[in-house]
């Protein structure tokens, strides 16, 4: 299931934005397609992206994917756990495999993302 508390892109990402901040990780689609994930490269906090610029990589035994940020902003935290455990973005994509923590920088960024049932919509497409 979608969870519908966050909004997606094309690509397969999601966010969920809260007061300010978003978390960004990978969606249960992507990470299927991806197979075992068995490392995650992520960004040091306190680096600065605009929307839509490369935030780090996922490698699976498959492909190496890379993570895309939909919002401008800084990175506030990363998933640290990721580090001893990548296979967390297979077991449990929208929950403990989160990938980074983002304080926004343009909240009006976020017109280009889908909704839960819109991005269900382009899966079913």
């Amino acid at each position: 299931m979608i969870p519908d508390d966050r909004l997606y892109t094309a690509q397969h990402e999601w966010l969920k934005v809260e007061d300010g901040e978003a978390v960004l990780g990978i969606t249960d689609f992507a990470q299927q397609e991806l197979g075992d994930v068995v490392f995650v490269e992520l960004p040091a906090p306190g680096q600065e992206f605009a929307a839509g610029s490369e935030v780090g990589a996922i490698e699976s035994v498959k492909a190496v994917a890379e993570i895309y940020t939909p919002v401008a902003g800084s990175i506030e935290a990363v998933n640290e756990g990721l580090e001893d455990a990548p296979e967390l973005v297979n077991e449990d994509p929208y929950g403990e495999g989160w990938l980074v923590r983002l304080r926004l920088d343009e909240e009006d960024t976020r017109d280009d993302l889908m909704t839960a049932a819109a991005y269900e919509a382009q899966l079913a497409g």
